[in-house]
C-alpha cells in the first residue's frame, strides 16, 4: 500500500466561498473526500494537507519523502511565486501532479507561469474539482 498525499496552497480552505464563478460551490471538504474514496477504493492510503504559509508547505513536501509515494498539488498562489517549494519538490524527488481549478492560462498575464509544470509528472488545469480526480487516477496508474 503506497500513500498518496495532497497537499492544497492558500487559500484553498476557502472554496466554495471564495470567487465560486472561477473556483466553483465545492469546499475542501467535499473535494478531499471525494479523492479519498477514490484513493482507498484502490488499496492506497490518502492523506491530505491544507496551509496558507509556504514554510508550511515546504515542510510538508520535505517530510513526505519519508512515506509518500506520490503526491498531489494545487499550489494556489505559490504557483507563481514560489521557488522553496519548486526546490523542495526537486530535493525530495517524489513524482507529483499539479492541479488548478480554474484554466490559469486564461487568467492574468502574472498567473500563467508555474513555477512546478516543467518537473511535474502533469498538470490539469481549468476542470474544477474534477481535476483533483483524474490527477487521483493518473497517480493510482503510476503506482
Amino acid at each position: 500500500m503506497s500513500k498518496i498525499r495532497v497537499i492544497h496552497g492558500p487559500n484553498l480552505n476557502l472554496l466554495g466561498v471564495r470567487e465560486p464563478n472561477l473556483y466553483g460551490s465545492e469546499n475542501l471538504e467535499t473535494i478531499n473526500q471525494a479523492m479519498r474514496e477514490v484513493i482507498e477504493a484502490a488499496g492506497h492510503e490518502f492523506d491530505a494537507y491544507q496551509s496558507n504559509a509556504e514554510h508550511d508547505l515546504v515542510g510538508k513536501v520535505q517530510s513526505s519523502r519519508l512515506d509518500t509515494s506520490f503526491i498531489i498539488i494545487n499550489p494556489g498562489a505559490f504557483t507563481h511565486t514560489s521557488i522553496a517549494l519548486r526546490d523542495a519538490f526537486l530535493g525530495v524527488g517524489i513524482p507529483f501532479i499539479e492541479v488548478h481549478l480554474s484554466n490559469i492560462d486564461n487568467r492574468e498575464d502574472f498567473r500563467q507561469r508555474s513555477f512546478f509544470s516543467d518537473i511535474a509528472v502533469g498538470s490539469i488545469i481549468g476542470l474544477g474539482s474534477q481535476g483533483y480526480l483524474l490527477a487521483a487516477q493518473a497517480a493510482l496508474s503510476r503506482l
